[in-house]
């Protein structure tokens, strides 16, 4: 069966490469038998409904959360007592509300069927242990089930599916596209689909468990060994001490698996990833592959190249089963994958996974949570990423400027070690793995994050993410169950105050929210509106920072400045994470002055955030000046025009 599905594939890619790379790719065959396969098997790359332009915007939100508007918020509260968002909570009017603010993309985080705390028997769904779920709602990153929905989400869960493919068409019809999560690293330890199509098998169901390692097996295995719960810390209790059946400090595992963290012992520890158990890629136990691996030049080459490099291959089962599951969802009307700690997975099963998503949506958007930057440039080249995590660079440099721990001029080395990778960095301030900016813990104020934004949103043709709720200054206060304050909950039945205001019985306007979150939603409208439709913003890029620092006038470490240009649209932006105004005399070079080609004269700088204007003056010598007022805690986009 492997070679039938390899001969279809490498033919349909043959014929794709000979007509041209102005061709219109041809599809990817699933790796299911061919009476099996579904859309990815057609001839024709699969179409998006929805069109975007410019520079991405992408709007991450649980929809668990977002339309739960009941406010009782008890810590491990059932969902009897505490509510739970539904997926029917996105109306066309939440839906528009979103784009209006600038997003293009809409990620629906915990969208996927993970090990959740509540009885859906009647649905013919297995119950989960509490013992090895985190919170009542559980970890949207235990996936149970990669080919449906979570049932809490549905007004009927028996038609979940169908209700996420009505959302999915709401989110196209708004002007949305849809990205889901993909957690390739692990899945969770009850993991049993239900829904799989006709020729699926599940995760670990051909597996020899009586080795540690094979390489088509899907999981790592401590032969002999039974997997043992945890041994608590700091009085942890499942469910915070709550009665349950199933609470008896056990869960039936013979033999034991790895967990998803790569810990390798029967019992992990509490601060392990117990919930869940590490997929095997093809990576021995001593680290070394067992796979193929991409010739020499791959970097270099497309994915139309890489799909047909890997189209006669044999690879490992995992790799497989995670190509049937994107092959269901791009058929299903997904528009991209964000893919969680996607460096921990190899980076050739990476070339084989987007080459195949690529061939069949070209247009498919796909980003990779990573923490590695020696690893960024193999990610984008050979894994073929579209975008990566930009946190240890730039939101950690942002961050402490923020916190008043770092001066800005990090950012410019980090800048720097990112040339000709930076559009596929992606940017954000917020999400939810990191603290709420207006949280005590981060800065305590969510006006603090505008200069920070500004930044972010300018720096490079890359996207920008928002966190729902950051537009409105949520704090994330209260700790949830599970989850604490600080972090809005992704493991709890939960509410976040600033969107149930915002929300206000369906309607979705301003007339519950509070003046400062009116004000510092118009800001995000109006930065993420321009950044989205600006084509300076993906266009080149002239830092400066230093020389202000070195040569400017009253130019402190907590300024950050850059030029931006494309075209006739010629943009300084400036930020200042200080908490007083201040006023500064800018200098642009003389290299800049050239590259923008303007003759000596004055010219007048709109600011295109909100009102208000400047005077530069390019003098003979083509060096220019500007003095310019920033007031504390902002950012200015100043675009040139005589």
């Amino acid at each position: 069966m492997k070679n039938i599905s390899r001969l279809i594939l490498a033919t349909a890619i043959t014929t794709s490469l000979l007509a041209g790379c102005d061709a219109k790719p041809t599809a990817a065959p699933s790796a299911v038998e061919p009476e099996h396969t579904h859309n990815a098997a057609s001839a024709e790359a699969i179409a998006s409904p929805v069109e975007t332009f410019g520079k991405p915007v992408i709007y991450q939100v649980l929809p668990r959360l977002f339309g739960n508007t009941n406010a009782t918020n008890r810590p491990w509260g059932t969902i009897e007592e505490n509510g739970v968002g539904k997926f029917s909570d996105f109306t066309p009017q939440a839906l528009q509300q979103i784009r209006a603010l600038g997003a293009d993309y809409i990620w629906y985080t915990g969208s996927l069927h993970h090990a959740v705390v509540r009885d859906y028997t009647a649905f013919g769904i297995s119950n989960d242990d509490p013992d090895v779920v985190k919170g009542r709602a559980g970890s949207p990153y235990a996936v149970k089930d990669y080919y449906t929905v979570n049932p809490d989400l549905a007004n009927d869960p028996g038609k979940r599916l169908e209700e996420f493919k009505a959302l999915v068409e709401r989110s196209h019809a708004a002007g949305l596209k849809v990205i889901i999560d993909i957690v390739p690293n692990h899945v969770a330890r009850n993991y049993q689909s239900l829904a799989k199509p006709e020729g699926v098998r599940d995760f670990g169901a051909d597996d020899d468990t009586s080795v540690a390692y094979a390489r088509d097996n899907n999981f790592y295995y401590v032969p002999g060994e039974p997997f043992l719960v945890p041994v608590a810390e700091d009085a942890y209790q499942p469910l915070n001490g709550e009665a349950h059946p199933l609470v008896d400090g056990k869960f039936t595992e013979t033999p034991a698996k790895w967990t998803g963290n790569g810990s390798r012992a029967p019992q992990p520890k509490q601060d392990d990833w117990y919930e869940t158990v590490k997929i095997n890629f093809g990576v021995r136990p001593d680290g070394s592959h067992d796979f193929p691996a991409l010739p020499a030049g791959y970097a270099q080459k497309d994915y139309r190249a890489h799909a047909a490099f890997w189209a006669d291959k044999d690879v490992p089962s995992s790799w497989e089963k995670f190509r049937q599951i994107t092959d269901y969802w791009l058929a299903f009307g997904i528009d991209g994958f964000r893919y969680d700690m996607a460096g921990m997975v190899p980076v050739e099963f990476w070339s084989y996974l987007n080459s195949s998503i690529k061939m069949q949506k070209p247009d498919a958007l796909l980003l990779a949570e990573i923490y590695q930057p020696d690893l960024y440039r193999d990610y984008v080249h050979l894994g073929k990423m579209d975008y990566l995590y930009d946190k240890v660079g730039t939101y950690d440099a942002i961050r402490a400027v923020m916190e008043g721990k770092a001066a800005t001029d990090p950012l410019v080395e980090i800048q720097e070690s990112l040339r000709g990778i930076e559009d596929n960095m992606l940017r954000f301030m917020e999400n939810h793995d990191e603290q709420r900016i207006a949280s005590p813990e981060f800065a305590g104020n969510a006006e603090a994050g505008k200069p920070a934004m500004v930044v972010s949103a300018a720096l490079s043709g890359a996207p920008t993410l928002v966190y729902f709720g950051q537009e409105l200054g949520e704090p994330g206060a209260g700790d949830a169950g599970f989850g604490k304050a600080s972090r809005t909950t992704i493991f709890d039945y939960w509410s976040v105050p600033t969107i149930r205001r915002w929300n206000n019985e369906g309607n979705f306007n301003s007339e519950k929210l509070s003046e400062a979150e009116q004000s510092l939603q118009r800001f995000y409208r109006t930065l993420l509106t321009f950044s989205q439709q600006s084509p300076a913003l993906t266009g080149k890029f002239f830092d400066l920072h230093q020389v202000n620092r070195s040569q400017g006038e009253n130019y402190t470490d907590k300024l950050y400045s850059f030029a931006r240009w494309a075209g006739d649209e010629r943009l300084l932006v400036i930020a200042n994470f200080a908490d007083r105004d201040s006023t500064t005399s800018l200098r642009l070079p003389k290299a800049l002055i050239e590259a923008w080609q303007l003759a000596p004269g004055k010219y007048t700088l709109t600011n295109q955030l909100q009102q208000g204007s400047a005077e530069m003056v390019v003098r003979d010598d083509l060096s220019a000046a500007v003095s310019l007022d920033t007031p504390r805690l902002s950012g200015q986009i100043l675009r040139v025009g005589r």
